[in-house]
């Protein structure tokens, strides 16, 4: 593991592939791609996180470097300025907001870390400026299609890569360690994140009534949530945090509680396709408010 200088002073040659992560609940996401690169190929990979807890940072390949940068404009500055080949990343928005596109001719490639559809809860132009998308269902080469046509974008190269999370998921099924069956009914809450979110609408509300109801509980907030919303989410720590059936998941990485959870409760998150895709478990979905980030989603046919 290195800092920013390190990684400036590596040889081109040592970092012309580049996999960057937000943090330990994207390696999921990575891992799969990676790893499976490093062993098809002798070409040094260069692993870059925001996350110093990142499962990334710890596996070792002697063609893999480590690298842990800081958010904000450590950042900021080694997306603007490295040279290397490729960057792969599960980020979206490069160019729009203050992650820019390097000043070398660099191909970025996006990897999607949903199943949900790309042109409604992500902003507009959150996948512009990719040079290679690998997409997770024929949904999303559609939609890419689509988007390239309405604002006349130059074509993207679309990979039909599929959802190594579900893969995963469903490959831990059967090897799952379960809860007894004379255990309460578990309930996991796994939401969005946003304004009118379950954690941040409903939450604390809907926790209560679960509990009352003697069902064991586990809330799994999204990372945006846990990042964002840190009122709401310890106005429910505080007053549930001494009942035993009731537990805060953090890490998203783990599967564990999609295992163990007999249902799940969520809005419009795409977990909840990870669970009722990958486990065939019921979902109950809150009809809380369209997650809609992109306006102009509807004028694309």
């Amino acid at each position: 593991m290195m800092d920013l200088t390190s990684v400036m002073r590596l040889p081109r040659s040592q970092r012309k592939i580049v996999f960057y992560s937000e943090g330990k609940s994207y390696w999921v996401h990575l891992e799969g791609i990676l790893k499976e690169f490093l062993s098809q190929t002798n070409i040094p990979v260069c692993y870059i996180t925001s996350s110093k807890d990142d499962p990334g940072l710890h596996y070792y390949h002697p063609n893999l470097k480590s690298f842990k940068i800081d958010e904000g404009g450590c950042r900021n500055w080694l997306f603007k300025n490295i040279d290397t080949d490729l960057m792969v990343m599960t980020m979206p928005d490069i160019e729009t907001y203050q992650v820019k596109r390097s000043k070398y001719p660099v191909h970025y490639v996006y990897v999607q870390h949903s199943l949900v559809s790309l042109h409604m809860v992500y902003r507009k132009g959150a996948f512009d400026h990719f040079d290679s998308i690998f997409c997770a269902g024929p949904h999303h080469l559609k939609e890419i299609r689509a988007t390239e046509e309405k604002y006349q974008l130059p074509p993207k190269k679309l990979i039909e890569h599929g959802y190594g999370r579900l893969d995963a998921i469903i490959a831990n099924r059967k090897s799952a360690k379960l809860p007894p069956a004379n255990n309460p009914k578990r309930i996991l809450i796994a939401p969005s994140w946003g304004k009118h979110s379950l954690v941040e609408t409903i939450g604390n509300q809907l926790v209560s009534h679960l509990l009352e109801s003697k069902f064991y509980v586990t809330l799994r907030p999204h990372p945006q949530t846990v990042k964002y919303s840190k009122v709401q989410l310890k106005k429910i720590l505080e007053r549930h945090k001494n009942n035993s059936n009731f537990d805060l998941e953090v890490n998203i990485a783990s599967q564990d509680s999609l295992h163990r959870a007999d249902l799940m409760i969520s809005d419009w998150s795409g977990a909840a396709l990870d669970y009722s895709f990958g486990l065939g478990k019921p979902v109950l979905f809150i009809d809380v408010p369209r997650k809609v980030n992109n306006p102009e989603y509807e004028l694309l046919d």
